[in-house]
């Protein structure tokens, strides 16, 4: 089966490679000439679909389309082809073009009470602005107090949100169906870098099972308001006990597809395929019993190794796999011998959370001493570090 993912950036990253691993042929199409997802695809072809006269000739033998940007433009021309040439679009235009706007998707929360952080001005400081359209972390900012809050932000701006800043864990949930028949995924752990960009992803979660049951039916009551026709992730805080949703995105989201993969044996780019190319059932018998994955990006230089959030693999150059990549179970990556920089998204699976992290201690060991690499940073939000330096193979 031939599949064209649209979009050859993070999306794109996390689209072509579930797709591989189905077993699918993958044609990249993206109107950059160089794009991360173009070392994982059997195909590439640079093309602006929005300016194409004849899509049907780019689109040539392709049994499904899966679009992994956020391309308004793009979007609505593919939704077009699709449908006059009957080709499957495994996306929801309309429930994406919900979710896509955090104003559009604020009265959908409260239209069905689901919980979020009280917004502005009602709650106090800390205060979070996001901008109101996009997704992930980039232009979000804290303000802790009056004088920078209104040194910085225009409140009659309708392109920001702002609201309640609330601390504490964050979790992932996809949840993948269609109208009346939904599915809830595997909640994934979320760690953040300094600027809140998703660094680390840990599977199974350490949620109690009361509240991934309560994570679970929120999943299922938004995709039901939503009728919601293929993929979804929704993103949570647990804040004083009490999960907060922060973010919807109806779309391939990145980073938790793979990393629930791993942990579960179950392909959501798979699932999705099939349920646009069959309309049937979403089938769970291949689920195996959860391994323990941590998947986590880094960055080289000279003399520091850095775990930071997902905009370091944003827009380099091609990537590969590598398998067993300085102990790692593989590694998505623009590494070379001969390369002073470079990145990698580590992918390290063991049988429990304390011998997965024991494992992946020993992956950073052995990158810092392969490249004689003194300082180590793993920055959090608020200022926090998780080793700054250390001695070579010598985590704590």
């Amino acid at each position: 089966m031939l599949v064209a993912v649209i979009g050859g950036n993070l999306q794109g990253v996390e689209a072509t490679y579930l797709a591989k691993k189905a077993g699918w042929e993958v044609l990249v199409i993206d109107q950059k000439p160089v794009v991360p997802a173009k070392g994982l695809c059997d195909r590439f072809k640079q093309l602006d679909v929005t300016a194409e006269k004849n899509l049907s000739s780019a689109f040539k033998g392709v049994d499904l389309v899966i679009p992994a940007l956020e391309n308004d433009a793009a979007l609505a021309c593919l939704n077009q082809w699709t449908q006059n040439t009957c080709t499957p679009f495994a996306f929801d235009l309309e429930a994406y073009s919900m979710t896509s706007s955090k104003r559009k998707s604020d009265p959908l929360f409260s239209r069905i009470d689901v919980p979020t952080p009280l917004p502005w001005p009602k709650c106090g400081f800390p205060v979070v602005a996001k901008p109101s359209v996009g997704s992930g972390s980039q232009g979000v900012k804290v303000y802790h107090d009056s004088e920078s809050f209104h040194a910085h932000v225009n409140e009659s701006d309708d392109n920001w949100v702002l609201q309640q800043y609330v601390h504490g864990p964050s979790y992932s949930i996809e949840v993948i169906g269609y109208p009346g028949h939904y599915t809830p995924l595997q909640v994934t752990d979320l760690e953040m870098d300094a600027d809140y960009d998703c660094k680390r992803v840990l599977a199974p979660t350490d949620l109690f099972q009361n509240l991934i049951s309560d994570f679970e039916q929120i999943s299922i009551s938004l995709a039901n308001e939503l009728q919601l026709k293929g993929l979804m992730d929704i993103e949570i805080i647990l804040h004083d006990h009490k999960l907060k949703v922060l973010e919807i995105d109806a779309r391939l989201p990145s980073q938790t597809p793979t990393a629930a993969y791993w942990s579960t044996g179950l392909n959501m780019v798979q699932m999705l395929g099939n349920l646009f190319l069959s309309q049937g059932e979403i089938n769970l018998e291949s689920m195996q019993s959860p391994k323990s994955v941590i998947y986590e990006h880094i960055q080289k230089m000279p003399n520091l190794l850095e775990v930071a959030g997902e905009h370091i693999m944003s827009g380099v150059d091609p990537l590969y796999i590598q398998q067993n990549f300085f102990g790692a179970d593989e590694a998505i990556t623009n590494f070379a011998p001969n390369r002073d920089e470079w990145v990698a998204t580590l992918i390290v699976v063991e049988e429990n959370r304390k011998a997965v992290w024991e494992k992946r201690n020993t992956v950073i060991a052995d990158i810092q001493q392969h490249f004689n690499i003194e300082i180590y940073r793993d920055a959090s939000p608020m200022g926090g570090n998780t080793l700054q330096k250390n001695l070579l193979g010598n985590l704590s």
